[in-house]
């Protein structure tokens, strides 16, 4: 943090550093050797409600004044630039302003050769979006728990009694429990991928295997599919509307996106499930479309429908309401992004691009 010290510009950056801490997205107020604030950023700002001017120059403890949970001046307790000189950081700790909002407080020392404080550095964010994202985890956990009952129950149970009384079923019956018990597992497994896939999302760290795809072709292969689980072949149509650039693509994350969006239109919508492909007029890339004749999706409900746990009014329940929200992770893992509209049939219209890619981003 020395560099930062040195002499911010008014606007919070450090050109000789190439730092600018108002491109951050938690608060920070840097003190130099005297206790002044040198730098606070505008999430800074922001999260305390006072200005740039009405902070630089000032005490840090005047400018951010901390209380614990017992309602504790934090400064006086830590006292930093009298406490143990060996202390290097504060960890992340609840606090809040006096009469204000919670903060989640972090703080580190930077010192000189005998010990003395040369920065005081303290980082802070909004509780509520911690509390949020937590909720957000709890809510994942409880629907995944929740998704994995059903079909685990049912495993144990046939698995248990084919045990117990195996000799009194014939081999109809065997097989029907046993089919019931692979479909379960299979069912399982989805639910494990659809969380594996969420929290690669959320982390960034979606690994991409790149490969030429023929798009149309893994369109064809996921309508086969389909069929061959009992859909009639009438209820699909493909449209192509011109040839295709060499797509560099993830070919299982498109088979899962168009298995997931032609799922969507099966189960969610009606009528005929029409699939549009098309060369991408404004980028070298693709793009495609899966439409459905049903009830479409409201106006206002369509910047909605790629959040986790989003199902529509009146939809039945089933399925962890994730998979339009890993749906828009994988597209835009590859560079693309993804839009929901009213299909010309009335239907709903998931419309994603994708760029040809090169197998160098691989």
């Amino acid at each position: 943090m020395e560099a930062v010290v040195g002499g911010p510009d008014p606007r919070g950056c450090e050109p000789a550093a190439g730092l600018c801490p108002d491109s951050l997205p938690d608060g920070l107020l840097v003190a130099d050797a005297r206790r002044r604030v040198v730098v606070f950023n505008h999430a800074a700002v922001r999260l305390t409600g006072i200005s740039r001017a009405g902070a630089l120059g000032r005490d840090f403890a005047d400018v951010l004044p901390l209380y614990d949970a017992d309602g504790r001046d934090w400064w006086k307790c830590v006292d930093p630039y009298r406490g143990l000189a060996t202390r290097t950081r504060h960890p992340e700790r609840p606090l809040h302003l006096a009469d204000g909002p919670e903060l989640l407080v972090t703080a580190a020392y930077t010192r000189d050769a005998d010990g003395g404080v040369t920065a005081f550095t303290i980082a802070f964010r909004d509780a509520v979006q911690r509390a949020r994202q937590e909720r957000n985890r709890a809510d994942l956990v409880s629907t995944v728990a929740h998704e994995l009952r059903s079909p685990l129950t049912s495993v144990k149970g046939f698995t248990a009694t084919l045990l117990a009384k195996w000799h009194r079923f014939n081999d109809d019956q065997k097989r029907v429990m046993l089919e019931t018990v692979n479909a379960d597992a299979d069912r399982v497994t989805r639910l494990i991928t659809e969380l594996l896939d969420v929290s690669r999302i959320e982390a960034g760290r979606l690994e991409m295997r790149r490969q030429v795809v023929d798009v149309i072709e893994e369109v064809r292969k996921v309508i086969a599919g389909r069929v061959a689980a009992g859909e009639p072949t009438g209820r699909f149509r493909l449209e192509v509307l011109g040839d295709l650039p060499e797509m560099w693509l993830d070919p299982d994350k498109i088979d899962q996106i168009l298995g997931n969006l032609v799922e969507n239109a099966l189960r969610h919508g009606a009528g005929t499930v029409t699939i549009v492909v098309e060369p991408d007029s404004r980028e070298q890339g693709a793009v495609v479309s899966v439409r459905d004749e049903g009830e479409g999706i409201p106006p206002e409900a369509a910047q909605r429908v790629f959040r986790q746990f989003w199902r529509g009014h009146g939809q039945p329940r089933g399925g962890t309401g994730l998979g339009l929200y890993i749906v828009k992770g994988l597209v835009e893992a590859h560079g693309g992004a993804i839009t929901v509209r009213r299909a010309p049939c009335g239907g709903a219209e998931f419309r994603f691009s994708l760029p040809a890619g090169a197998p160098d981003f691989a």
